[in-house]
């Protein structure tokens, strides 16, 4: 009888040490670095930018349309990070990268791409009714204490052609399926340029979790996650989202950042952050 007890109390403490494994993500579209943009311009809100992300010190973030010198910017400043990711112009660094950024102390990159939000994904090209090149990154970790293993795929939809989008969001998921063979969680991460009525945000939400609707605590912040600059008005649109997968993650929180400075918003979009937990049993020897 004292065996059988012993044994169910460390099978138990196993369970509890793996379940309450935690990792914070996030999404961040820190908006071009266009002089178009005036007082809101790159060079004037970029080190708010940093300091955020320095402050609310996500494991992993993804950001979207990071130009390379501001993709070089976030890198120089966050001492602590690595990132993943290539511009969509040109496969290198010409255009927006949908960059990863981990940070490298916790984490190893085990591998990564991108590929396009095309008919064609393995190349530099445009999609259906697409406006203009659009990508998917992706990255494989470990988690360098417990060795756990998990996927992160980062994009930013066209924001004009509506079969684009769904093709997209079908393209996605198909990837996940065939590079994901061995069944790891996966995170999405992205401003999708829809809302969750839409025919691909229903059905990514199909295939996987969306994390404002699956938090285990209630959504912090406001319902919208685009601002358009625009300081004194309610932001209602919500084009952001994180995704998981739906047996493998917990999301215990999720939240919308609406951080400012001096009546400005360091971004056109609010930051999406959660707090998520994995769902997984290892055994030691």
């Amino acid at each position: 009888m004292r065996s059988k007890s012993l044994g169910i109390l460390i099978f138990t403490c196993i369970c509890t040490t793996v379940l309450g494994q935690e990792l914070s993500l996030m999404t961040y579209n820190i908006r071009y670095a266009t002089v178009n943009d005036g007082e809101n311009q790159w060079d004037k809100r970029k080190a708010y930018v940093g300091k955020q992300l320095l402050f609310y010190a996500p494991d992993i973030f993804g950001i979207q349309e990071g130009l390379g010198h501001q993709v070089s910017y976030l890198d120089d400043f966050l001492m602590n990070y690595a990132y993943v990711g290539v511009g969509r112009d040109d496969g290198k660094e010409k255009g927006e990268y949908c960059a990863i950024f981990y940070d490298k102390q916790k984490f190893q990159l085990l591998g990564g791409h991108t590929f396009w939000l095309s008919e064609t994904p393995d190349k530099v090209s445009k999609g259906w009714d697409a406006a203009l090149e659009r990508i998917c990154t992706y990255a494989f970790f470990m988690d360098k204490r417990t060795g756990n293993n998990f996927w992160v795929f980062n994009t930013h939809f066209d924001h004009i052609g509506e079969l684009a989008r769904e093709r997209s969001a079908a393209l996605i998921v198909r990837k996940i399926e065939e590079i994901n063979k061995d069944d790891f969680p996966v995170f999405i991460l992205g401003d999708f340029n829809l809302n969750e009525n839409t025919n691909a945000i229903r059905y990514l939400s199909e295939h996987f979790s969306d994390a404002r609707r699956q938090t285990m605590e209630p959504p912090f912040g406001p319902f919208g996650t685009f601002t358009g600059f625009e300081f004194d008005k309610p932001v209602r649109d919500r084009i952001d989202y994180i995704f998981c997968s739906k047996q493998d993650i917990t999301v215990e929180k999720y939240g919308v950042l609406t951080d400012s400075k001096d009546g400005r918003y360091p971004s056109d979009h609010f930051p999406v952050m959660i707090k998520a937990r994995f769902n997984l049993l290892e055994t030691e020897d």
